[in-house]
């Protein structure tokens, strides 16, 4: 037995708000020209919203309104400072990301993971904190006395085979209007004690705010930035991560469109045989290249050599056809984690 901890956080922590923000403008560029180019960061703190970065694109999109849309969705204030300070892509880059060559839009290296604990192909902590994360933004629009910032973590008991026996500890902290705490702390726990029945796993204690109050949250309280749960956005620790962040980048930009192919590898694999329980997979690019420079994949049953075909398919061009990359809602996959299927 051994105690392992995992972590997510709520769709109206400054960090995601951020991380939608970049997306939303994303979609935005993609929606009139798929060929767009972007690399967008935000940063959100002290009644102002920084936004920077590049995007070459047709598109014609109106960042303060994107932004405040983005704002008023999550249930934050919308009367931000918004400074725009996004320019155009670097020609050098654009050299090797351009239609005809099609190479990667970066170096780097990207992980994709999945395993049979769950039928999403994840591990059953990881997807309890979803699920909560999902009810808590639909519970915060229907109860004033919830308000959108928040985390939640487990520590759970798992065997040696590394599945979840029972959760001992279940922290969540959640911004509220402490009025009638004990009737939404309440709400909390049979939210998540229905959640983890139907997982059939028990959780031994609970710590609901354990400073005693959380009322002051969001950019109000805590500086935003995009990029910054790049652990939470993946595989929440329980499988290595690239050094890439995912939001406002496009296709080319294999941090995110790299990571989405090897989860989609890594699935493939662990239904291939019944013996496979989990399985890991490595891509690495090089700037202005199509095809990967190495694919290294891990099971509980050892490692597998890549064959040329999935060389092939792990091309750029191949991964944006292939999972249809540009044409998909990236601020939806923004607010509660890339990997939920």
């Amino acid at each position: 037995m051994k105690l392992y901890s995992n972590e997510i956080v709520f769709r109206g922590h400054p960090d995601k708000v951020c991380d939608q923000i970049s997306d939303a403008i994303l979609d935005e560029c993609l929606r009139q020209d798929e060929n767009s180019r972007c690399g967008i960061e935000v940063m959100g703190g002290k009644n102002q919203i920084f936004i920077t970065g590049e995007i070459t694109s047709k598109a014609h999109i109106n960042v303060e309104k994107i932004t405040k849309r983005v704002l008023k969705e999550v249930g934050y204030r919308t009367n931000y400072k918004i400074i725009d300070n996004l320019g155009k892509q670097s020609l050098d880059i654009a050299l090797g990301t351009n239609e005809e060559v099609g190479g990667a839009g970066d170096n780097g290296m990207m992980f994709g993971y999945a395993t049979k604990d769950t039928k999403e192909c994840l591990p059953t902590a990881m997807v309890i904190l979803q699920r909560l994360s999902h009810n808590y933004d639909q519970l915060r629009k229907k109860d004033r006395r919830f308000l959108p910032d928040g985390k939640a973590q487990i520590t759970g008991i798992y065997d040696k085979d590394n599945k979840l026996i029972k959760i001992k500890t279940f922290t969540i902290c959640y911004q509220n209007t402490e009025k009638e705490r004990k009737e939404t702390d309440q709400i909390l726990i049979n939210l998540c004690n229905e959640i983890c029945n139907h997982f059939h796993i028990k959780v031994e204690e609970y710590l609901i705010n354990p400073t005693g109050r959380f009322e002051i949250g969001g950019f109000d309280s805590d500086a935003g930035l995009t990029g910054r749960k790049i652990v939470v956005d993946s595989y929440q620790s329980f499988a290595p991560v690239g050094g890439g962040a995912f939001s406002g980048k496009d296709p080319t930009k294999v941090d995110r469109s790299g990571a989405y192919k090897a989860r989609e590898i890594a699935k493939k694999i662990l239904q291939s045989k019944e013996d496979y329980n989990w399985c890991s997979v490595q891509l690495s690019y090089a700037i202005g290249i199509e095809q990967p420079l190495a694919i290294y994949i891990e099971t509980n049953k050892g490692n597998m050599e890549a064959t040329k075909d999935l060389y092939e398919e792990c091309k750029v061009k191949n991964i944006i056809k292939d999972l249809n990359l540009k044409h998909i809602c990236y601020e939806e996959k923004a607010r509660f984690g890339h990997f939920e299927d």
